[in-house]
């Protein structure tokens, strides 16, 4: 990984905007973007935003949709070095209220789509400016002229609030630099190689780090996205197709929900060279190149610090590879105490560039404290290495169940009944039981139009798992709630288990039980 220089986004965009006017950057239904446009476009957002009263360093909440209109925004803020704060489109409620209260936004740019939600939230809104609104608030950037001013922006200027994942407690606003935002970039073109003439498949929501670390490294890299409104499984290969996409990018759950479409003749007719992304276990890694023909390129990285810390470009199935040139990583025991290989450990990071690690949690010192062990920022995420280094992701740390006094990890419980043929997703949660410690409880999606008996399920299941990992409870779910990364967020899921299906109910006992 290169070094990241001190060459902010703002001065990045104007400077290949200068340099190749006419390249495109985007296509969007239909419409070619240049990068002259580009550039044009966020300066008359930038006016806007400055007609508004906004100044640099005021926090600017953005809720919109994955359009040309949000990129335009996003390089505006970081031209005139405000603070964005991206907030998930899905959000309804408490913990849409716990942002925007949290964070503390002195203005929102949102799209009318959400207004129901904002307004219903019976809470006193920032400065509201609203995208396709009868009275054009922000729609009126496309009559401005272009704003001159640039202020004085510099690298390690905090630009964003980055909300972390919160799939087990309530987000936290992540401080970003410019130069961290540039810095997942350049670990994407090392991971991937991508270039120009390369083009990506843009389905990533905006909300999202990974969205708009893709859209930088197109400017860093000088290769095009082919953006999509949404992330279709049913359509995503013919958009592939349509768009001569060279590279796409899974995260979650999106690799299986792609190899449980149905089976087509044109399955490796496509340009794609290279799919790329974090979460695939070995067995969807294998699958998944050898059904579409594609170079699978895993990595690893999280809100905290950038996009991807490790990068496996060498192919071991599997692997999150290992940690890129700005990072050393160590695989820690509860005392601190590294441990040996093949054991887990969780992934403890330290950055060789100060500039580029954990800078602190948004008002919440308490927060950076936990996160901190000496100058390690400490993951929760587990981990081993092989021989040679090679790092495989083993779950979280605060996904390890206790069941009869043995430790169990939801992650491997969960990569079995994944590979079910009829299962598209599921979830393993422990629920409080007599004995004190654990049950466990399986949330399962089927696939659409397939119905799963819960016996026969198990049955299967203990074919291929000791009995003290097989769930006692089953409960099916029509849809997981998930964060941006389509992680599901677990602590939204029911821990009842009153007339869910039980286990011990039946006469069926697992061998060994």
């Amino acid at each position: 990984m290169n070094e990241v220089g001190d060459e902010t986004i703002g001065a990045l965009l104007a400077r290949r905007a200068h340099q190749h006017p006419h390249e495109t950057y985007c296509t969007f239904q239909g419409e070619r973007i240049s990068l002259g446009q580009l550039d044009r476009r966020v300066n008359q957002v930038a006016a806007m935003l400055r007609a508004r009263g906004l100044t640099r360093r005021d926090r600017v909440a953005v809720m919109l949709p994955s359009h040309p209109e949000h990129l335009y925004l996003i390089f505006a803020l970081a031209r005139l070095g405000m603070v964005r704060v991206p907030i998930n489109v899905h959000l309804i409620g408490a913990p849409l209220e716990h942002l925007l209260t949290e964070l503390e936004p002195k203005a929102l740019i949102a799209d009318v789509a959400y207004k129901p939600a904002l307004e219903g939230l019976g809470m006193r809104l920032p400065l509201v400016i609203w995208r396709n609104g009868t009275d054009d608030q922000f729609d009126s950037f496309a009559a401005c002229a272009e704003d001159a001013v640039s202020p004085e922006v510099h690298a390690d200027d905090v630009i964003a609030l980055s909300p972390s994942s919160g799939t087990t407690g309530a987000p936290k606003g992540v401080l970003k630099t410019d130069r961290h935002l540039r810095a997942g970039p350049t670990a994407v073109l090392r991971l991937t190689g991508a270039g120009p003439g390369d083009v990506f498949l843009f389905w990533e929501a905006l909300h999202h780090g990974s969205g708009v670390a893709v859209a930088i490294a197109a400017l860093i890299g000088g290769f095009q996205l082919a953006m999509l409104e949404r992330f279709s499984a049913s359509r995503f290969w013919d958009d592939a197709r349509r768009h001569r996409a060279t590279h796409i990018h899974y995260l979650g759950s999106v690799l299986p929900m792609l190899l449980k479409q149905p089976a087509r003749s044109d399955d490796r007719q496509h340009a794609v060279r290279i799919a790329w992304g974090g979460g695939c276990p070995s067995h969807v890694w294998h699958a998944f190149a050898e059904r579409f023909g594609v170079e699978m390129r895993e990595g690893y990285g999280l809100s905290e610090l950038i996009t991807f810390v490790t990068a496996n470009v060498d192919g071991t199935p599997g692997s999150i590879g290992k940690p890129l040139s700005c990072y050393e990583i160590s695989l820690l025991d509860d005392e601190s105490r590294p441990v040996a290989e093949g054991i887990n450990g969780e992934i403890a990071i330290r950055a060789r560039d100060a500039r580029l690690g954990f800078i602190g949690y948004f008002r919440n010192p308490q927060a950076d404290a936990a996160a901190r062990r000496g100058d390690f920022f400490m993951t929760g995420d587990l981990a081993h290495a092989d021989a040679e280094g090679n790092l495989f992701y083993a779950g979280r740390k605060k996904d390890m169940l206790r069941r009869r006094g043995v430790n169990i990890s939801a992650w491997d419980v969960e990569r079995v009944f994944a590979q079910h043929e009829a299962v598209a997703e599921v979830a393993l949660v422990g629920v409080p039981s007599e004995l004190g410690e654990d049950e466990l409880k399986l949330f399962v999606r089927a696939r659409d139009g397939v119905r799963i008996d819960p016996m026969a399920l198990i049955q299967w299941s203990s074919q291929r798992l000791p009995y003290f990992q097989i769930p006692r409870y089953i409960e099916f779910i029509d849809a997981f709630p998930k964060t941006p990364t389509q992680r599901i967020q677990k602590k939204e899921l029911s821990r009842h288990v009153a007339g869910v299906w039980d286990l011990d109910a039946t006469d069926f006992r697992p061998a060994g039980r």
